[in-house]
């Protein structure tokens, strides 16, 4: 395990623990498996040890991360607005998990820039915003749940967690990775998953409550993407997958159910990149993009050029106010401009 603070940095960061008593966690908008995952670990961590922690979220999450400990008290900004402002106002501790700039933060961003209290950013994504009082960034790590693992083990507390903590832990590293796939060569990522293990996790029943839970429509809609929708720039090795709200609809998906669609074509032997394009379900006449590559290809840099975006090199997203037509043409525009990276 990593010692990933400085003697000076790990003292202010016990400082800003213990001074606390009403903390407010928080992550990116459109939260994944390890934002959630992080944030939730992090929040059982601190009501073990007597803080009074709300876990605020910009939007919505998938369904199928509710099963995660502590997910039934998530507070959602566009569906809770006034509850999740009082408790940022109230808050003498506010951390961020798992975003790079404030503004990920959507209507949030506001109100947490906003607050008096201290702030706390724990991340791993590239070029992090200095906005905080505290920046634990470490983009070389899988995920932002290891980089709590790293810091849980500085503070000599790894060892004591709870199985809901150590759940909650696990299960955003084995998201952001997917499922270990990618990004996950560095042998001190299976230290940690080791002590997770200690705990008495059972991995193998988190790997079902993330992958094993689509519906009917998930299956019947990722058949018709697939063969309707999918798109395959052969000279570019590139393929791009539409969905409207209203294709949406006619199948009757739930919350979640497209995740991991966009990884899918990568199956195809001599793909490189694949991007999914998908109408924001809360903003009509938003597409959010997706967009997943393989060996040396950066995504993150597409999503930063083109598509408002950003993320990591084999795993990135963005946005674009437009019409899907529109969207798909900007795509076009985007591949060709990185046309020799993909040959």
């Amino acid at each position: 395990m990593e010692n990933i603070l400085s003697e000076k940095e790990l003292k202010e960061f016990r400082k800003l623990l213990d001074d606390c008593t009403k903390v407010v966690i928080s992550a990116h908008v459109g939260p994944d498996g390890d934002a959630i995952g992080s944030a939730l670990g992090l929040a059982n961590y601190l009501r073990r040890k007597g803080k009074q922690v709300t876990v605020a979220m910009p939007n919505i999450f998938p369904d199928f991360l509710k099963w995660m400990p502590g997910a039934d008290s998530i507070l959602i900004y566009t569906r809770q607005q006034e509850q999740a402002k009082a408790a940022v106002e109230q808050a003498d501790l506010i951390i961020i998990c798992d975003l790079n700039q404030p503004s990920r933060l959507n209507g949030l961003e506001e109100h947490v820039m906003a607050s008096l209290a201290p702030r706390i950013l724990i991340d791993h994504h590239l070029d992090p915003a200095f906005f905080c009082q505290l920046t634990v960034s470490r983009p070389e790590m899988c995920a932002t749940g290891e980089v709590i693992c790293h810091l849980l083990h500085q503070l000599g507390e790894l060892n004591s967690i709870s199985q809901d903590e150590a759940v909650c832990l696990y299960a955003a590293m084995m998201c952001d990775t997917g499922a270990f796939s990618f990004n996950s060569n560095r042998p001190v990522i299976f230290e940690c998953i080791s002590h997770l293990l200690a705990r008495g996790i059972d991995k193998d029943q988190i790997y079902r409550n993330v992958f094993y839970t689509a519906s009917e429509g998930r299956l019947r809609l990722q058949g018709y993407l697939l063969y309707v929708n999918m798109k395959v720039l052969h000279n570019y090795r590139t393929t791009i997958i539409t969905l409207t709200n209203e294709e949406r609809r006619r199948f009757n998906v739930k919350n979640g159910d497209t995740e991991g669609l966009v990884n899918i074509p990568l199956q195809i032997l001599g793909m490189r990149l694949s991007i999914f394009i998908n109408e924001d379900t809360e903003h009509p006449g938003t597409m959010k993009l997706s967009l997943r590559s393989v060996d040396d290809f950066p995504c993150d840099q597409m999503a930063s050029r083109f598509f408002n975006g950003g993320g990591h090199k084999n795993a990135s997203g963005g946005k674009l106010v437009c019409t899907m037509e529109e969207a798909c043409e900007t795509v076009k525009k985007a591949v060709e401009t990185f046309s020799e990276m993909l040959k």
